[in-house]
């Protein structure tokens, strides 16, 4: 372009970045933007955006929120798509102080967080983790919040002799106010939820320290939608009555795209299994197997989990060992190995550090599975089909695999008003 004497410009640096960005060209990328400062030519918003864009896809979350800040100082307007986009990459990511930040700016700037930015930041807060050991992860951020505006942080670093049952206690119940302040800000600025909103909190009341918490946070998503609540609710007390309404929620779902159906689908499990219903887990779990769901789940000598929540994996095991229990006494032929795969961590926050194969390994443990991690692949368990046929045959086993709810009632909740069809995603 320079040897026609065509001089680049904004539009035109913009798309040698995108380009160069798309192909994993970080290094082109670098060179591209110190020649736009050496040459003159002022960035756009584009530029900025599309710098973020590329640097969070790398994983290089330092380097976009210095581009965020450079941002900030050279005047120009961002629109919500730039924020919402950019708080959901780092609450994915869980840098909460980070998105948090990034929302007070949002408000300082008059510009109106949308459903996208919230859901995010819920997500990340029900998603979050804690240690009751030193945990690299977790870092000495400490705990953030949104108060009045502001940004303030309410709990101490975590020293190197790990967090006690008290200090995970107050953490969760410190979450829990943040959570509900979020919906505070939701209703005032008049934010619609959808479902994505309530996978969200139904995501958080999985993490809550006790049933009285996680009723809490049930009532804000009464606030908004009282038909997923009575559903939710009644499963949680155990109402036999409850199903029918369930199944009227699960063909709503079903009119929805597959990551928002799957992730309400795992949220209502996790939820059900972190509060010992296990056989309602179980019941959300088949449902969403048999409404394909999850694609390629099931398979009768191998299991796939690697879409599936933990509370939803858990239930599966135990279901699908059942099946293979019946396949024995049936006395049908069998492949040499059975598998179960997890995945070994590829997309976490840390390579091979998969919650969803330490939480099944740790419950094939304590059920007496007889599977062992496969020898070249981590995120697979494996067993010779005989030595497994053998424990199930075992008398105890059966009695291993059923699961039961803690809680089991006669009368439905009240209030059951179908309105899920009203949100928009």
């Amino acid at each position: 372009m320079e040897e026609l004497g065509i001089e680049k410009d904004t539009v035109t640096y913009n798309s040698l970045i995108n380009g160069y960005g798309k192909q994993g060209r970080l290094d082109i990328v670098s060179i591209l933007v110190q020649d736009m400062r050496k040459r003159g030519v002022a960035p756009s918003v584009l530029t900025y955006s599309t710098l973020i864009d590329i640097y969070s896809k790398a994983g290089m979350h330092g380097d976009a929120f210095n581009v965020y800040l450079d941002f900030k100082e050279s005047g120009l307007k961002p629109d919500v798509v730039l924020f919402s986009s950019f708080i959901d990459t780092l609450a994915k990511n869980g840098l909460i102080e980070w998105a948090l930040s990034l929302l007070n700016d949002m408000t300082e700037m008059g510009i109106k967080p949308n459903v996208v930015t919230y859901n995010a930041i819920i997500d990340a807060f029900g998603k979050s983790k804690v240690m009751m050991e030193d945990d690299s992860e977790v870092g000495d951020m400490g705990i953030v919040g949104v108060y009045g505006g502001q940004i303030v942080r309410v709990a101490n670093p975590v020293s190197r002799g790990g967090r006690s049952a008290t200090d995970v206690r107050m953490r969760r119940s410190q979450e829990l106010f943040f959570i509900l302040e979020l919906f505070q800000k939701m209703v005032q600025q008049g934010v619609r939820p959808n479902v994505v909103t309530f996978s969200a909190i139904l995501n958080a009341c999985s993490r809550c320290n006790s049933f009285e918490d996680a009723a809490l946070l049930l009532e804000q998503l009464r606030l908004f939608d009282n038909f997923v609540y009575g559903v939710a609710y009644g499963l949680l007390v155990g109402s036999r009555e409850v199903w029918s309404q369930a199944q009227s929620l699960f063909n709503q779902l079903g009119r929805m795209d597959s990551p928002t159906s799957s992730a309400f689908y795992n949220a209502l499990t996790d939820v059900l299994w972190h509060f010992g219903q296990r056989r309602k887990a179980q019941q959300v779990v088949f449902e969403g197997i048999n409404r394909r769901v999850w694609e390629n789940t099931w398979g009768e000598f191998c299991l796939d989990l690697h879409l599936m929540s933990c509370g939803a994996a858990q239930a599966m095991v135990h279901a699908w060992l059942l099946n293979v229990r019946s396949i024995v006494f049936e006395g049908r032929a069998m492949p040499e190995f059975l598998s179960i795969l997890t995945g070994w961590g590829k997309h976490s926050r840390i390579a091979g550090a998969s919650t969803l194969r330490r939480v099944i390994e740790a419950l094939l443990n304590s059920i007496g599975a007889p599977f062992q991690v496969e020898r070249f692949n981590i995120g697979r368990f494996v067993s010779p089909s005989a030595v497994v046929a053998a424990w199930l045959r075992e008398s105890g086993t059966v009695n291993i695999l059923l699961l039961h709810d803690e809680r089991v009632q006669q009368a439905a909740p009240s209030n059951l008003v179908p309105r899920l069809q009203a949100l928009q995603l």
